[in-house]
């Protein structure tokens, strides 16, 4: 009895020490994503476009969280800003494709253009897990700018 309990408890240890990261998959949620949008908005009106692009830029900084981040993109498809993947700044996205073969910025950027804001889901790459996931992505134009943050479903 009395080892059962030690591993119990040895493995409830184990899982507070492993931190939050490790437990992100599936966590956030459709208002976690736009509120981050938001708040990208916001940075740029009170810290100017320089400090927006290198703050939503750096992976550890207040545009990532778990498996979110946020990335920004000019009204053409290039990508200005992301907190995922800094290979794909500065160039034109529009070309990427999807696990499924979609050209899922496309639908992004005309969703701005049509609309102002919207969900695209598509299939992608999780940080967190390295698995191809669903992805949710919430996207909103501001002036020429379309800021986007999406979450992984199953």
């Amino acid at each position: 009895m009395f080892k059962c309990k030690k591993i119990f408890l040895l493995l409830i240890a184990a899982i507070f020490m492993t931190g939050p990261a490790s437990f992100s998959y599936g966590a956030n949620t459709t208002d976690e994503a736009t509120a981050l949008v938001e708040k990208a908005i916001s940075f740029l009106k009170t810290s100017g476009k320089d400090k927006m692009i290198a703050e939503i830029s750096n992976n550890k900084g207040l545009f990532v969280k778990d498996d979110l981040y946020v990335f920004v993109l000019d009204m053409s498809g290039i990508c200005l800003a992301h907190g995922g993947s800094k290979s794909l700044i500065g160039r034109d996205i529009t070309k990427l494709k999807d696990y499924d073969g979609r050209y899922f910025i496309q639908d992004v950027v005309e969703g701005a253009k049509k609309k102002g804001s919207g969900w695209v889901d598509y299939h992608w790459a999780n940080p967190t897990t390295k698995a191809w996931d669903k992805k949710n992505t919430y996207f909103k134009k501001d002036g020429t700018l379309i800021y986007c943050c999406g979450i992984y479903t199953k």
